[in-house]
C-alpha cells in the first residue's frame, strides 16, 4: 500500500486479485498527544507533571499499531489495500464490492457504519485486555480466515438498523446510534415536536432519537439518570435489538412554561409512524449522529426535520 492511499496489487493471490479492502483506522490517545505538543518528550512532561502516568498512552499506541500491521500483512497478499484516517470519513466513497476492515474501538465501527450502503464490515478488537469490544468480534490473528470466508460470501453477519434524519433543505443524516437534534453549546433548544398527530413546542436542551444498537448507549445511560432521580428499584429493561425496526426518543431536560410543554418527552417512532421537528431557534441549532460534533447540520429558524427509520442497514460480519 502506498503512503498516500493509492492501491497496490503486487503479491497478491487470485483469491483477492479483484478485491479491495479498506482499513479504517483513528488515531491512538499518544498520537493526539504529540499532535498537541509537538514532541513526546513535551507530551511527557506534561502529563507526568499533572500527576498522569505517560507509558499507559504509549503501551495503548503500541499495541494498536501491532494489530494494524499484522492485519496489513495478512491482506496485502489477499487485496489491493487502502487505509483510511476516521477523519475523512464523510468525505470518503466506498465502492459497492469494497470490503470494510476496521480496527477498533466500538465507536469507530458506528463511525464508519453511517456512512457504507451495505458493504460488509469486518471489526478488530485491537486490544481486547483495554477494550470490552461489544461491536468487535475478531482478533487481530483472525483476519485472514474471516477475510476469505467474506470474499467468498460465506459468512455470518448482523444486521444493524439505523436512523435517518431528512431536511427540508434535501440535507440528510444516517446515524447507527443516535442523533442529536438541539443547541451546539449549553444552551436552551426551542421547537416544536410533532407524532402520530400530536404536537407541543418545547424547551429542552436537545433531543435523543436512538437506534436499537445505541439503546444500550446513550439512551441507556439517560433513562437510567431519570430513573435515579426518582428513586425507581427496578429498571424496566428499555433496550432493543440490533435490528430492530423501532427507535427511540427522549427529551433532555424539558422545561414545562406558559409556552412550552413536556407532555411528548419519550416514545418509539417506527416504520409506520412519522416525527418531525421543527425549529424555533434563531441560530446554535444543530444536528449531529453518533457523537461526530464536527460533521453536523445546521438546524435554525426555518428548519424542519423527519426522522424516521432508515431504508439501508448495516451489515457487521460475525462469529
Amino acid at each position: 500500500m502506498n503512503i498516500d492511499g493509492r492501491s497496490t496489487t503486487s503479491g497478491m493471490s487470485s483469491l483477492g486479485i479483484n478485491n479491495k479492502a479498506i482499513i479504517v483506522t483513528r488515531r491512538t490517545r499518544f498520537e493526539e498527544l504529540i499532535a498537541q505538543y509537538n514532541t513526546e518528550e513535551q507530551a511527557a512532561f506534561v502529563i507526568k507533571s499533572k500527576g498522569g502516568e505517560f507509558e499507559d498512552y504509549r503501551i495503548e499506541h503500541t499495541t494498536y499499531v501491532n494489530a494494524v500491521n499484522r492485519v496489513e500483512a495478512v491482506l496485502k497478499n489477499k487485496a489491493r489495500l487502502q487505509r483510511l484516517e476516521r477523519n475523512f470519513l464523510p468525505n470518503f466513497i466506498f465502492g459497492p464490492e469494497d470490503i470494510i476492515v476496521v480496527i477498533g474501538q466500538d465507536g469507530l465501527v458506528a463511525n464508519t457504519l453511517k456512512y457504507l450502503n451495505g458493504q460488509p464490515v469486518i471489526a478488530i478488537n485491537p486490544d481486547p485486555a483495554r477494550f470490552d469490544g461489544v461491536l468487535l468480534p475478531f482478533a487481530s490473528n483472525d483476519i485472514g480466515s474471516i477475510f476469505s470466508d467474506v470474499v467468498r460470501k460465506q459468512y455470518q453477519s448482523k444486521k444493524i438498523t439505523m436512523a435517518k434524519a431528512t431536511l427540508n433543505d434535501g440535507q440528510e443524516l444516517i446515524a447507527v446510534n443516535d442523533l442529536f437534534i438541539g443547541p451546539r453549546s449549553h444552551t436552551s433548544a426551542r421547537y416544536e415536536l410533532s407524532i402520530n398527530g400530536a404536537s407541543e413546542v418545547q424547551s429542552s436542551s436537545g433531543v435523543i432519537v436512538s437506534t436499537g444498537l445505541g439503546s444500550t448507549g446513550w439512551m441507556k445511560s439517560i433513562i437510567s439518570g431519570a430513573i435515579g432521580i426518582l428513586g425507581v428499584s427496578k429498571q424496566q429493561d428499555r433496550t432493543l435489538p440490533w435490528n430492530s425496526n423501532h427507535l427511540q426518543f427522549v427529551v433532555r431536560e424539558p422545561f414545562p412554561s406558559q409556552t412550552t410543554g413536556t407532555e411528548l418527552i419519550y416514545g418509539e417512532v417506527n416504520t409506520q409512524s412519522q416525527m418531525t421537528i421543527s425549529s424555533l431557534m434563531a441560530g446554535n441549532g444543530v444536528i449531529f449522529s453518533d457523537g461526530m460534533v464536527d460533521d453536523f447540520v445546521e438546524f435554525n429558524s426555518g428548519s424542519k426535520v423527519t426522522l424516521g427509520v432508515a431504508q439501508s442497514k448495516g451489515r457487521l460480519v460475525s462469529e
